[in-house]
């Protein structure tokens, strides 16, 4: 039994392209603006070496950037959502890692981050448990967006009508 059309799938799929490609704009963008801020808060992280963790803060602006941008245009929208999806669940499994070592940083999300107060623990956590959960949220963006790539203005040609 179908649930949607074609055509209500292809604008659902446009819908959730523009709001994960969205996200990893903007996120992208603010880590842009201040290079050494965003690889300072991948360090703060402490999951990686100080100075991998350094070139993964300088890479994964332009990284999300990219992927936006493949998103937004409709341009290979199953890898971009397949690296977009990916990048999502590694988040989640940062953010968990520093919940669960009792470590408060400021995620560093949309640009900033970094160790914050030892006063702010409450704060921190349920940020933490917010981040978990938008970042959840846009992965399963991601997995449908892997089987429903096409949509409504699409750089892509295949239509859903013709699968």
């Amino acid at each position: 039994m179908k649930f949607f059309s074609a055509n209500k799938l292809e604008i659902i799929t446009f819908i959730v392209r523009i709001i994960l490609g969205g996200v990893l704009l903007a996120s992208g963008i603010l880590k842009a603006k201040d290079p050494a801020e965003s690889a300072n808060a991948a360090a703060a992280y402490k999951i990686l070496p100080t100075n991998i963790a350094h070139l993964f803060g300088y890479g994964l602006p332009w990284l999300e950037i990219a992927i936006a941008f493949l998103l937004i245009l409709g341009i290979s929208v199953r890898l971009a959502a397949f690296l977009g999806g990916f990048i999502m669940l590694v988040f989640v499994a940062a953010i968990a890692s520093v919940w669960s070592r009792g470590i408060l940083i400021d995620c560093g999300c949309f640009g900033g981050g970094g160790v914050i107060d030892p006063s702010k623990a409450t704060e921190a956590y349920r940020s933490y448990f917010l981040a978990i959960l938008r970042d959840l949220a846009l992965a399963l963006g991601g997995l449908y967006l892997y089987f429903f790539p096409h949509g409504i203005l699409s750089f892509d040609k295949k239509s859903i009508t013709n699968a």
